[in-house]
């Protein structure tokens, strides 16, 4: 057992197939290295303490609305044969919540990340996002598992729904991706029974759309490949348009992505639900990227990053996770 250990994990965003992966059309999400989760436990005298920004005292008072985060510490103990271990376990996260940026499954990677380098016991890629279905299940009932593959993930994810989650191919280089936070929370119960009302009373506006977002993200995997950034942004943009017809966007959304093109955005959209939430742009250099992070700002994003893809790594298989410290 180490005296401290660290895990760390990323936000997600869905690059492509918002709505349309809840009809089994494909979605590719990735992690954002610059908008992480960091989990530091360090071994005490006495006690089993947890410090976030929703909590601050022992474990076992942790209040209900942070039941997931609590049952997942008390398996990790259990698992580990830690019951009567001592520790301090504090979350340090940059996530804002309830922005479609899978703030739960980040904490649960991170968490678990520094539990097994804490106990300094090997933990595979599998058996990581086993464990962080135990906490998404308490917090979201019937997860997908995207979250939890993209927050551990050091790739884009390719993803449809109860039958794929893998990691793929990725080269952009010189790219930059910005993602601008609306400051409104996402709505995505109310997001996903609109598009579903809207399958069900006008199939023929609706169908075409949701088809159309598959194909778009199918088109978009081998894009992401070639290194082809212009089409790219293209798609983000097709996407941007078939979303706001199906009703998910909103007057801020449509206006930031209008703010980014302008500002030599290669295409921007909505990620996630919609009627809140981020907005991402495509920029083809990191000067571009600071101007249309500017630009947004004055347009009223609350918050903005820059992901640059310089850094990503390719890897498949079951992979050894060795994002702890």
């Amino acid at each position: 057992m180490k005296e401290k250990a660290t895990g760390k994990s990323y936000a997600k965003i869905i690059w492509f197939g918002e709505h349309s992966v809840v009809y089994g059309k494909p979605a590719i999400a990735i992690p954002i290295y610059s908008v992480d989760v960091t989990a530091i436990i360090r071994r005490i005298n006495a006690g089993q303490n947890i410090h976030c920004r929703y909590f601050d005292g022992p474990v076992d008072q942790m209040a209900e609305n942070l039941r997931g985060i609590k049952t997942l510490i008390d398996h990790l103990t259990n698992l580990l044969g830690a019951k009567d271990v001592a520790f301090d376990l504090t979350i340090e996260s940059k996530l804002p919540s309830e922005r479609g940026m899978g703030s739960s499954a980040a904490t649960a990677i991170a968490v678990i990340r520094a539990f097994f380098a804490f106990f300094e016991v090997s933990l595979t890629r599998d058996m990581l996002l086993k464990l962080a279905e135990i906490e998404e299940k308490i917090t979201h009932g019937n997860p997908s598992g995207l979250d939890s593959a993209t927050a551990s993930s050091s790739m884009p994810i390719w993803f449809i729904k109860n039958e794929i989650n893998e990691q793929i191919d990725f080269n952009l280089p010189t790219s930059s991706l910005v993602i601008a936070d609306s400051g409104i929370k996402g709505k995505t119960s109310e997001a996903v029974s609109l598009v579903q009302s809207n399958l069900v009373d006008q199939p023929e506006m609706a169908d075409p759309l949701i088809q159309q977002l598959g194909t778009i993200a199918e088109t978009a995997r081998q894009t992401l490949a070639e290194a082809d950034d212009e089409t790219l942004g293209k798609l983000m943009t097709q996407s941007q348009q078939n979303l706001a017809q199906l009703g998910v966007s909103n007057h801020t959304l449509d206006t930031f992505c209008q703010v980014a093109c302008q500002n030599h955005a290669l295409g921007a959209k909505l990620t996630g639900s919609g009627l809140g939430g981020c907005v991402i742009a495509l920029a083809k250099n990191q000067a571009d990227a600071q101007q249309i992070s500017t630009a947004l700002r004055k347009a009223g994003a609350t918050q903005t990053w820059i992901q640059s893809f310089k850094n990503y790594q390719f890897s498949t298989g079951e992979a050894h996770d060795n994002l702890v410290q």
